[in-house]
């Protein structure tokens, strides 16, 4: 369903559905009940401005009855943001994709208490391109490849080829250095791991549960970086290169976990750390490394990979 109000400042309208019947005489008197804890008098003033909008573009003002409008437009108030001190990189652009390298703790797009410092609003400001859009996303602590589409028209053809499996994505870990039997096996060649995986909306972490698989990623030993004397942990650290062949949230942490390699600085596998303000200086050990396809507009075979190193994140940048 497409937003009667513009992007503004790099973030798009927010929708919400409203009940056409009820207690409330207007709609402005349902979204008080429903979110006048947070901000009253903003509520009113975007509703007096002419800031709130049905489908068609109508502007709901203070006194629109309820059942005026199933669904409304607004844009939300900007929250009191920390920058993020990590830049985004572009890699490749063409007429009709952006190719960015995401950094470590900044979001894909805006959610939760991240609006403005995304990477999603900062390309956008950045290419003064209000319309950009992102094909698929990074977790807010994964860094590397994300793939942005410049027209809504282009959207649809490389939205099939997520959809149909058709994109390679190649990931890469830093975790503890394989022991005993899983040693062997990854010195046999990659291992594939399948589960079945679910993830409750409510809930941080996602989970493995009994039924048929519906998640498959296949973990390949790269390198061993330190003996084990030498690693923190005094088992050893290892590189890893990630291949997930189906794209569940969560799905290589959950499973590198499952084999006893959690990822380095995870703070949800294996066990879910209390909340503590990000530390800069210790990124999750995952990048995502590469990704490839067919492009379907031109039909040439593509290939864009992170020039992210996880053995030396970046610095934190001064705020701009």
């Amino acid at each position: 369903m497409k937003s009667p109000l513009p992007v503004r400042d790099g973030v798009n309208a927010t929708r919400l559905r409203v009940p056409l019947s009820g207690p409330w005489r207007t709609v402005l008197e349902f979204v008080l009940e429903r979110f006048g804890h947070v901000d009253p008098e903003g509520i009113r003033r975007r509703f007096a401005e002419g800031e709130v909008a049905a489908a068609d573009g109508t502007r709901i003002r203070p006194e629109t009855p309820l059942g005026a409008a199933e669904f409304i437009w607004y844009y939300r108030s900007p929250p009191a943001e920390q920058r993020i001190p990590f830049e985004v990189r572009l890699l490749h652009e063409d007429e009709r994709l952006v190719v960015a390298d995401k950094p470590p703790f900044l979001p894909t797009t805006p959610g939760g208490r991240f609006l403005q410092e995304t990477a999603l609003v900062r390309l956008r400001r950045l290419l003064d391109e209000p319309e950009l859009t992102p094909l698929h996303r990074l977790d807010r602590l994964t860094w590397g490849v994300v793939l942005f589409v410049r027209r809504a028209e282009d959207r649809g053809a490389y939205q099939q080829l997520f959809e149909r499996r058709r994109i390679e994505k190649s990931y890469e870990a830093l975790a503890p250095a394989p022991r005993g039997e899983l040693a062997d096996r990854l010195a046999l060649g990659p291992v594939h791991v399948r589960s079945r995986l679910n993830k409750v909306k409510a809930q941080l972490r996602a989970f493995e549960e009994e039924g048929p698989p519906n998640a498959h990623s296949e973990i390949e030993l790269l390198t061993v970086l330190e003996p084990d004397a030498s690693a923190p942990s005094g088992r050893g650290r290892a590189l890893y290169r990630l291949t997930p062949h189906t794209g569940k949230t969560h799905q290589l942490r959950l499973h590198m976990a499952g084999l006893g390699l959690g990822i380095e600085n995870d703070p949800f596998y294996p066990v879910l750390l209390d909340e503590a303000p990000d530390d800069y200086a210790r990124p999750l050990g995952l990048l995502a490394r590469s990704i490839a396809f067919r492009d379907p507009h031109t039909g040439r075979n593509l290939t864009f990979c992170s020039r992210f190193d996880l053995e030396r994140p970046p610095e934190p940048s001064r705020a701009l």
